[in-house]
């Protein structure tokens, strides 16, 4: 059964159009994928199907009765309402019910008639029984489970002013999943979650009876979730029947495919014009003039007219200029780490904490939001000081660094002066260089705080590659970029000859680049040597 429907649809802003012409179908009980490059507007898609906005052009359509929940990248709640209360403000008509369920119980007592108490009985029995019905005993575990599941606990007594933005879209999240719509529709849902959230959010959407569409540039998250990928790609959607894996195998060899079609059309488009030249030069040659000739010009120019051309197919997109070099090498012994402690006023973060990292070690640091993986970052970087034990940088070294909230730049400069201010170099070479991250002609002269996170993080880079480190510090490098982009940084990383340090939960990310995990949990690290993957079967045995 069909639960949404669009039928050529057009979306414009401004002036620029989003995309045209888009048709497509959701089934019930789907698990659908929506991906595509920044920009190429999945988040406006999601919207339109939300009801959010109204198409420029075409139709939306949805079963009769649907009900629909979108999780917004930046969800926004008005009043200062504490986060459990929040929670349980999501099951409306349950409350509705449950106030009129307390007010018969007060009538109830009071009544003295043994006529009128048995009517109010009967009427309670009835909203009772509705209340059971609908899950309303429920509630409270329902509650439990999926503040848990996403590691809000800690927040049910704090203001929604108080939160931060990963809290915010967390929260956002346990709502929206606690309302349970028929058709569910997630915008980068992963992007705020630890790794142990990450999971616990893939079992609970591969049992959810309802549909569910997902907007992520999470790979593996992909794989465990979608049954199906929709690709947006330069204005078209393009539907395939399988995980992330298989559809990027698809992909190209559809690409492929239609590239040989193009070429094949090309020339026989060549050879129809080449004849038709022919004809049309022999046909007044001839004395007199052979109109027979001219008749079959004329009639292969009306086919030609007729002929749909294909457009040529783009096998490789416009894709940043990613290339880490490094001026100098450190010493052996990169950072040395011993028995450190460290607390904030709430917490206790470490007791006797020990990282030991070498020249051209890449090394990941794994663990649950708030256990104090970047608190490591910033003792490395020396914005934070250990309260015991001995924190040693090697010699030679030259740390760059890349943050997940682009704290270090200033909002209010351009691209080009905030790219200039950390890179030396001529304006006429800054445009040249910030063109091959994708930053072109007026564009470089918009302010940094208008740009999106991808662009943010597309400018962080630029700078660091120009800069020769011999230690990147890495926190959350991947959130906000999409998949294009997320490999050709894995590409360059992969080719960079110094150390790297990496805070991410972007398991694809960690598995294919560091081979060393350090796993923070219950105040202490341990290595493994192994990936990801290793160290989370090694912990579950």
């Amino acid at each position: 059964m069909i639960v949404s429907s669009l039928q050529n649809v057009t979306q414009t802003f401004g002036a620029n159009t989003i995309f045209s012409d888009m048709t497509c179908e959701i089934k019930q009980g789907e698990r659908i994928g929506l991906i595509g490059r920044n920009g190429e507007g999945k988040t406006t898609l999601l919207h339109l199907i939300a009801r959010k906005t109204e198409p420029a052009a075409g139709t939306i359509t949805w079963k009769k009765g649907l009900t629909v929940g979108l999780l917004e990248q930046m969800p926004d709640i008005d009043g200062d309402k504490k986060i459990e209360a929040l929670m349980y403000d999501v099951f409306t008509s349950l409350n509705e019910l449950k106030k009129n369920m307390t007010e018969l119980e007060s009538a109830m007592a009071k009544e003295t008639n043994p006529d009128h108490l048995t009517r109010l009985i009967e009427k309670y029995g009835s909203l009772q029984e509705k209340f059971q019905e609908d899950g309303g005993y429920e509630i409270d575990s329902q509650i439990r489970r999926i503040m848990s599941g996403l590691q809000i606990e800690d927040l049910a007594e704090k203001e929604w002013r108080q939160l931060s933005g990963g809290e915010r879209t967390k929260v956002g999240l346990a709502q929206l999943l606690l309302t349970a719509p028929d058709l569910l529709l997630l915008d980068e849902p992963t992007n705020h979650l630890d790794l142990l959230a990450i999971e616990w959010l893939t079992d609970f959407i591969n049992q959810y009876k309802g549909t569910v569409v997902i907007v992520s540039h999470d790979r593996y998250f992909l794989d465990e979730t979608v049954t199906s990928i929709f690709e947006m790609d330069q204005g078209e959607l393009i539907r395939y029947f399988t995980n992330y894996s298989d559809y990027v195998k698809e992909r190209e060899a559809r690409l492929l495919q239609e590239f040989q079609q193009y070429q094949d059309q090309q020339k026989k488009i060549k050879k129809m014009k080449e004849t038709i030249k022919r004809l049309k030069e022999w046909a007044n040659q001839a004395n007199p003039p052979n109109d027979g000739l001219h008749r079959r010009a004329k009639s292969m120019e009306k086919a030609l007219a007729r002929m749909e051309v294909m457009k040529r197919p783009i096998l490789e997109q416009k894709k940043i200029d990613l290339d880490f070099q490094m001026n100098k090498r450190s010493g052996k012994d990169v950072i040395l780490m011993e028995n450190v402690v460290k607390s904030f006023v709430e917490k206790k973060l470490f007791s006797d904490l020990n990282l030991h990292v070498r020249f051209q070690e890449r090394i990941a640091i794994i663990g649950e939001n708030g256990s104090g993986k970047s608190t490591i970052l910033n003792m490395i970087l020396g914005t934070e000081r250990a309260d015991k034990g001995m924190i040693h940088l090697g010699s030679n070294l030259s740390i760059g660094f890349l943050s997940q909230h682009m704290l270090e730049m200033d909002g209010e400069r351009t691209i080009l002066d905030e790219f200039r201010d950390q890179v030396h170099v001529t304006e006429g070479d800054a445009r040249g260089i910030l063109a091959k991250f994708l930053f072109y002609g007026k564009t470089v002269f918009q302010k940094v705080k208008s740009l999106s996170g991808g662009e943010q993080m597309r400018l962080r880079l630029a700078q660091l590659v120009h800069q020769d480190h011999n230690l990147l510090v890495l926190d959350e490098p991947t959130n906000h970029l999409d998949i294009e982009s997320k490999e050709v940084l894995e590409e360059a990383l992969d080719q960079f000859a110094g150390t790297i340090i990496a805070v991410s939960h972007d398991r694809y990310f960690l598995d294919r680049l560091f081979p060393v995990t350090y796993w923070l949990a219950e105040e202490n690290l341990t290595r493994y040597e192994g990936n990801y993957s290793f160290a989370r079967e090694k912990r579950s045995i």
